[in-house]
């Protein structure tokens, strides 16, 4: 039998290897666990692999409670080849100590882990292991892995990636910030975004083409006027010199929406480019309070005054 994409099983690629939280966010996605699974050393790589068209479909940290968005995948979403979010995925997270079983915290001098994980258990390590020193890895799960192989004495990882790599748990539940939480994106090739639900989100990226006072106030105000939210803002050098910046936007509701679409319009006409990044639900489920005059049926009775007056029918 010849396998076809009909028939083969959906390919996910993610920041590998096995045993990272990114992992454990893929595997609360619908049909995950009898998807085919690509783990893969980077971000970019991850992309990359679903750009070429070797993965269906994706899934990368993007931002986390306690420090802020990833830069890499904004980075990597704002300018590379473009892709689509389709779904996304809040994972609480708490790290644990893992080294090779024996080991104990007198014993420990160097602590890997990935660069977005230190800085979530800064404290702790200053209080528990005061004299070791922190060493950088790909993941969390490379980390465990660089300990069982005996490069660095400890890692901070979820506590399920200590059975995978043959480790020892020496503490649990490390964190400086208690209920932190990170947020993992869901990515296809560009496609049709999914149908709204009430409880969505929409990712865009503006670019601004000339620099001047007031030129953020006017992106801000195409939202503002027409009572939508934005959860993220973050500012990003474009590579094209000093002062060039792009702007990665979160904000509530779905393209289809009047408010929404209408809001993007107003973006395209002032903005040097803008990037649709995705329309899809919201994992918290939260749905936005829409202010009066805001409501789809008030652009459709407004656009239809306007026509009476055109048409001379007021």
């Amino acid at each position: 039998m010849f396998v076809t994409a009909e028939t083969r099983p959906e390919r996910y690629a993610y920041l590998g290897p096995r045993g990272t939280f990114t992992e454990a966010a893929l595997m609360s996605l619908p049909g995950a666990a009898e998807a085919e699974q690509l783990p893969l050393a980077t971000v970019p790589a991850v992309l990359d692999a679903l750009r070429r068209g070797e993965a269906d479909s994706a899934v990368v940290a993007l931002e986390n409670s306690v420090e802020g968005s990833v830069p890499t995948t904004l980075d990597e979403l704002a300018t590379g080849e473009p892709l689509h979010i389709v779904a996304e995925v809040h994972l609480p997270v708490s790290f644990a100590l893992l080294v090779r079983p024996g080991t104990a915290l007198a014993d420990i001098k160097t602590v890997a882990s990935h660069p977005i994980a230190q800085p979530q258990c800064r404290r702790w390590l200053a209080g528990n292991v005061p004299d070791a020193e922190w060493r950088a890895a790909t993941s969390n799960a490379e980390a465990a892995q660089h300990v069982a192989d005996g490069h660095y004495d400890a890692a901070l990882a979820g506590s399920f990636a200590a059975a995978r790599y043959g480790l020892a748990v020496l503490a649990e539940d490390i964190h400086d910030v208690a209920d932190a939480v990170t947020r993992f994106v869901q990515l296809r090739r560009p496609c049709a975004p999914p149908p709204a639900t009430g409880t969505d989100r929409t990712s865009v990226v503006a670019f601004i083409g000339e620099d001047h006072p007031g030129a953020l106030l006017e992106i801000l105000t195409e939202f503002s006027v027409r009572g939508i939210n934005l959860s993220l803002i973050q500012s990003r050098p474009t590579g094209a010199g000093l002062g060039s910046y792009l702007f990665w936007m979160d904000l509530e509701g779905h393209v289809d929406d009047a408010r929404v679409g209408e809001a993007l319009m107003g973006l395209r006409r002032i903005c040097a480019d803008v990037r649709f990044v995705g329309s899809y639900p919201r994992a918290d489920q939260v749905r936005p309070e829409i202010r009066r005059g805001t409501h789809d049926n008030d652009f459709t009775e407004a656009a239809a005054w306007l026509s009476t007056i055109r048409t001379g029918h007021a």
